[in-house]
């Protein structure tokens, strides 16, 4: 998700030597579920935040749109 959780998860396993990708499902558009706030779960912001976690810690980040 990008969240502090996830990133410090994902930077512990890179440091143990693990293969870590990040990924963000976009399950759902908030304008066609009526929600008009942009700071929601997988909003554009969140999006932007993983994928600059994913920069800095240098892993692939992903997102799919379902």
């Amino acid at each position: 998700s990008g969240g502090v959780d996830s990133s410090v998860a994902a930077l512990l396993l890179k440091e143990e030597g693990y293969s870590v990708m990040g990924v963000t499902m976009k399950l759902y558009y908030n304008e066609d579920i009526g929600v008009v706030r942009e700071k929601t779960c997988c909003s554009l912001s969140d999006i932007e935040d993983a994928r600059e976690v994913a920069g800095t810690l240098d892993i692939p980040y992903y997102v799919f749109n379902f």
